[in-house]
């Protein structure tokens, strides 16, 4: 783990950074029509009814409660109620939504902007979000988003990401919201079922018209796993967790693109909760040992590029092509135009075992690369059983409730911080703290298990392991999988 903070994180940020900072938050409490502490007028804040119950909002979960680990996917209009739902007021069925408003000032942001969130149709995704959602979900889907991270942590990567334009900021943040919820469903589906429930859905388990559809996304979602087309495992020089991408196993057209984006942002969100600390970005090392242009296929390569520098942006430490051919020159030049300069200056070619141990130790490269370690991917079936937890709607919302009184302390401590108080900034770093310690407490009731579970590299309450034993590997259930 890196020893010191980098720059422009939570920490180690200059005056003018820190007031972006505050600007941001600023702004982005108005999104949530949050402007004073909760507890002030609350049931005007909140635009709660007097005498509405605070129970609905304690027990809505993340994913809906009358489901169970071994049902299909909600369908789509379903999934709407399948966020991390505790920050709602408790609204009963038969009550009619509120309108959703735009706060005041907000819809001219993306007016003043030069375009850099074009690129990615995010511009037009936060104008759809502030016209359609109301603040409070807007807000929902935020914290749903934040999950162990720092909430500084994430809005500072989109300042990082554009250079510090508080506006164009916002914009981009908001747009990876929308794309997280209501485009690729991130939390309330690709998380929340996980491989399990694609395994129930390649077995015709599947509900809805689509069952031979999802039939096959199933299958060809745990096919990608199983043949092992990419993995996380070890760490680089710089103490970053890396992902292996073995390219000759691709060939375009043998899965639906539908389950290459899900294969592809259910590792992108795993390898997510390997980011801890000083460490926040990973590397990615493209194996092109018997690359050829066969394994071609743009697709899933704009879909990652999409991913990289709109919705997980600063997410990436280096990307490292590995042992490329001649005849991926030619390529090479049409990807780079496709990338912004900051992401395509991470990329960095490595012919031989020399040049990648410049950025990892011999010692820490697999035998497969060339390297020394003794390691070898081998996929772990779901287990019966790993998911129980996820049926628990009591616990869940014991913890759901927690941590609507923790969101509630840390906005309240920031809006006194963004407004000058100098005490603050000790009570933000307290509350953020308990957040990812109350998120870990919370993950094995919102998320399904994944091979990094059974690999014993997520442990219990995030304890990460690397290097996890071969026992595990070889597939020993690790202490408290989730396997009553």
């Amino acid at each position: 783990m890196a020893e010191t903070i980098p720059p422009g994180r939570p920490g180690n940020l200059t005056a003018e950074q820190e007031q972006k900072l505050k600007e941001l938050w600023k702004i982005t409490f108005r999104l949530f029509g949050v402007q004073k502490p909760h507890g002030q007028d609350e049931a005007q804040l909140n635009g709660a009814a007097n005498g509405e119950s605070e129970a609905a909002s304690e027990t809505t979960s993340t994913a809906p409660s009358d489901k169970t680990s071994a049902e299909p996917p909600a369908t789509p209009d379903k999934r709407k109620k399948s966020r991390l739902g505790f920050l709602r007021r408790g609204k009963t069925e038969s009550e009619t939504p509120a309108a959703p408003t735009s706060p005041s000032g907000l819809e001219s942001i993306a007016e003043s902007l030069d375009g850099a969130n074009e690129k990615h149709g995010q511009t037009k995704s936060f104008r759809e979000t502030i016209a359609s959602q109301p603040p409070e979900s807007i807000r929902e889907t935020f914290w749903s988003m934040v999950k162990h991270d720092h909430p500084d942590g994430i809005l500072l990567r989109y300042l990082r990401a554009r250079k510090w334009d508080v506006n164009a900021a916002l914009v981009m943040m908001v747009g990876a919201m929308h794309w997280r919820d209501q485009e690729i469903h991130v939390d309330d589906d690709i998380m929340y079922r996980g491989e399990e429930g694609c395994l129930l859905d390649s077995q015709g388990k599947a509900e809805g018209a689509n069952n031979s559809s999802k039939e096959r996304d199933g299958k060809d979602f745990l096919a990608q796993y199983r043949m092992g087309k990419s993995f996380l495992h070890g760490l680089d020089k710089e103490g970053r967790p890396m992902c292996v991408v073995r390219v000759r196993i691709h060939h375009g057209g043998d899965q639906t693109v539908s389950s290459l984006e899900r294969y592809t942002v259910h590792t992108i969100e795993t390898a997510r909760l390997l980011l801890r600390g000083n460490v926040d970005t990973a590397t990615i090392i493209f194996d092109m040992t018997d690359f050829s242009l066969a394994n071609m296929d743009y697709t899933p390569v704009k879909f990652m590029i999409k991913c990289f520098e709109a919705n997980y942006p600063e997410s990436l430490g280096a990307v490292l092509v590995h042992k490329s051919p001649w005849i991926f020159q030619g390529i090479w030049k049409i990807i780079r135009g496709w990338l912004d300069p900051v992401v395509a200056a991470k990329v960095h070619f490595t012919g031989n075992l020399t040049e990648l141990t410049e950025f990892i130790d011999k010692s820490k490269a697999m035998k497969e690369l060339g390297g020394d370690e003794d390691w070898e991917y081998q996929y772990i079936e779901p287990r019966e059983g790993e998911n129980d937890r996820m049926k628990d709607t009591t616990k869940k919302s014991e913890l759901l409730k927690v941590r609507k009184e923790l969101v509630k302390k840390y906005e309240n401590s920031t809006l006194a911080w963004t407004d000058g108080a100098t005490d603050e900034s000790g009570k933000r770093s307290d509350v953020a703290g308990q957040l990812a310690e109350n998120y870990w407490q919370l993950d094995p009731y919102i998320r399904a298990r994944t091979l990094y579970d059974r690999l014993g590299l997520i442990g219990p309450q995030g304890k990460l392991d690397f290097y996890p034993s071969k026992d595990t590997t070889n597939g020993e259930q690790p202490k408290d999988s989730g396997v009553e």
